[in-house]
């Protein structure tokens, strides 16, 4: 009664409204009310900056590969790889942003420190095309950029990579926050942000891919950096403005050091017995996690057989055994071991990511310089930039997400009871394998590109296939389509199966997933270059595309694809969705037909 009678008091001395029940604040540490921060009201700002900031990216990173072969003058496998570790950088740098939002500054401070950080690469990138001084020489035979110019270029590219690896960690677990998963309604609202979060990535996207490369390629490199620079300015400015109705969450430690607590602790006690009951271990009091927005998180030991996946994490159970020492570095409580333990779960998964990154860093490489071979004419009078082709993508994912959102979803719920309509596992399978076909689909393009050089007798570097560029057509759109499954299915799968305390890190599995892939795409790339080419033989990937042979370095593409996409089959069969590890003893002593039932409900979570 007295809890009750303390909440109802609490509510009447601030006009019957609730506060917040997941541990959000405000921006100076107080307490929250629902009804005036928080949900949609503060996403449309969120889903606002991300439209602009996109933009700003994308406006840089969609035209890259252009930039460095025809300005900088690079070769097709070195510009392909400088592309492929500036975005691999990107994409890794995340797990530094949220180690400082996480254990340091939170969420919010960290966003805007980078977000300062980001501006400033993207103010010295547009000088790094705009200045005289600082600007590549035209083309012409052997001209090259000069060690300044590279370098100046280059450090403005990483200057940003640095400013995006605090922001992308933060920017969609800040969206996440805005939802109480203790709220009923917030939490089924917060179902198709994710959604909605990647319709409002490749909205942006699209204004890149189209007007932005246009104006790089007809008109001028200085305005085409110049406008997203701008568009990045704004963004930051539309984040601010909806300051007022974010909810925070304050820095609750690293889960980088909380992991390592765990290990150190079980290596410290590696002779020591675990008891049988799971009470003897040491564990919080409720309500020092209720306080947090939290809750504890039971002992878990592998109960049926598709529970065995945790069998080599029983071993980080001593952590938590009792001793006279109160160091987090020798004893753990219970929910910090199981936490650790799941984030070890999601890693399986996780491997299963990196292949897909290698072929989606396809789209801003060797599809694009695919296309400056072709015929780009559309009319008379205008020829298509090579890098509009990646609008296809955007605009197919965009398609598809609101088709599956829409249509998909409603129909499959009514089958499975799932409120997503299939489980998120099962939506990343169905995007590796539309993956795995697009690859396929580009290998054949490529042989039809390669024909029609033979029928002709085209061996010059710069001479023109005459072949229209929309052969390339199909391989962008089944991208965009394969995505609109595989990447927001992944994004979704680490934020929701990492525990409370590791959303963040959780975020940063599928950012560094995506690093890994770009960073695999350059040795890859470059491995296959060599390789093909020893023995004074002539190599697959050339400077000269119209001597090259990707459709053969496409084709070892498709048969890797496979191999990841059984491996993926493997471990999510074997993956036991962190819903079902929450249980409770009464479900945990069901008889076993019960238990295959409960799995099957669980796996549609």
């Amino acid at each position: 009664m007295e809890p009750v009678a303390a909440e109802e008091k609490v509510q009447s001395d601030h006009g019957g409204q609730d506060y917040t029940e997941d541990g959000t604040v405000d921006l100076h540490g107080r307490p929250v009310l629902r009804s005036s921060t928080g949900k949609w009201k503060a996403c449309y700002f969120l889903v606002g900056y991300e439209v602009f900031e996109r933009m700003a990216f994308y406006g840089i990173a969609a035209n890259l590969v252009i930039y460095l072969r025809h300005k900088l003058h690079e070769g097709t496998v070195e510009s392909s790889n400088h592309v492929t570790n500036w975005v691999g950088t990107v994409w890794m740098l995340p797990i530094l942003g949220a180690y400082v939002a996480d254990a340091r500054l939170g969420r919010y401070w960290t966003f805007i420190i980078a977000s300062g950080i980001y501006l400033m690469g993207m103010t010295l990138l547009t000088m790094a095309v705009s200045v005289p001084g600082l600007k590549p020489p035209s083309c012409g035979g052997n001209v090259k950029a000069s060690a300044v110019q590279k370098g100046v270029y280059y450090t403005a590219l990483y200057i940003i990579a640095v400013g995006t690896g605090g922001t992308k960690p933060n920017i969609s677990t800040i969206g996440a926050d805005q939802f109480d998963e203790f709220e009923p309604k917030e939490k089924k609202s917060k179902l198709s942000f994710f959604n909605w979060w990647m319709f409002s990535i490749f909205f942006g996207t699209l204004f890149s891919n189209t007007f932005l490369v246009y104006i790089q390629d007809n008109v001028n490199w200085s305005i085409g950096y110049a406008i997203p620079t701008v568009g990045l300015a704004i963004s930051i400015a539309v984040f601010l403005t909806g300051t007022p109705f974010y909810r925070h969450r304050l820095p609750a430690g690293s889960p980088f050091t909380k992991m390592a607590q765990v290990f150190v602790a079980a290596l410290r006690k590696r002779n020591t017995t675990v008891p049988n009951d799971s009470t003897e271990l040491h564990e919080l009091r409720l309500d020092e996690y209720s306080r947090a927005g939290n809750f504890p998180v039971h002992h878990t030991t592998p109960l049926r057989l598709r529970d065995r996946s945790m069998d080599g994490c029983s071993f980080l159970d001593k952590a938590a055994v009792k001793d006279k020492s109160s160091s987090p570095w020798m004893v753990c409580p219970v929910t910090q071991v199981e936490e650790t333990k799941q984030m070890i779960q999601l890693l399986p998964i996780f491997t299963a990511t990196i292949v897909p990154s290698i072929v989606i860093a396809q789209i801003h490489t060797l599809f694009i310089q695919q296309g400056t071979t072709l015929d780009r004419k559309v009319g008379p009078n205008f020829s298509i930039p090579p890098a509009c082709l990646t609008v296809f993508v955007t605009l197919s994912m965009l398609i598809s997400l609101a088709a599956y959102d829409r249509i998909l979803v409603p129909a499959a719920r009514r089958y499975t009871g799932n409120p997503r309509g299939i489980s998120i596992l099962q939506r990343m399978g169905i995007g590796l394998f539309l993956q795995t076909i697009t690859v396929a689909v580009a290998s054949l393009a490529e042989t039809r590109r390669l024909n029609v050089i033979a029928q002709h007798n085209i061996t010059g570097k710069q001479d023109t296939v005459p072949l229209t560029i929309f052969v390339l057509l199909p391989q962008f759109v089944l991208m965009g389509i394969a995505d609109a499954f595989v990447e927001v299915a992944r994004i979704e799968f680490f934020y929701d199966q990492a525990p409370q305390g590791m959303k963040s890190l959780g975020t940063s599995y599928f950012t560094t997933g995506l690093g890994i892939g770009y960073f695999m795409s350059s040795v890859f790339l470059r491995t296959v270059a060599g390789v093909s080419s020893r023995h004074a033989r002539r190599g697959w990937i050339l400077d000269n595309l119209n001597l090259s042979h990707l459709d053969y370095y496409y084709a070892l593409l498709v048969i890797l694809s496979v191999v990841n996409l059984l491996y993926f089959l493997l471990v999510s069969k074997l993956y036991v969705y962190n819903a079902a590890i929450r249980s409770n003893k009464k479900e945990e002593e069901v008889d076993d037909d019960d238990d295959a039932s409960e799995e099957e409900s669980l796996q549609c979570k």
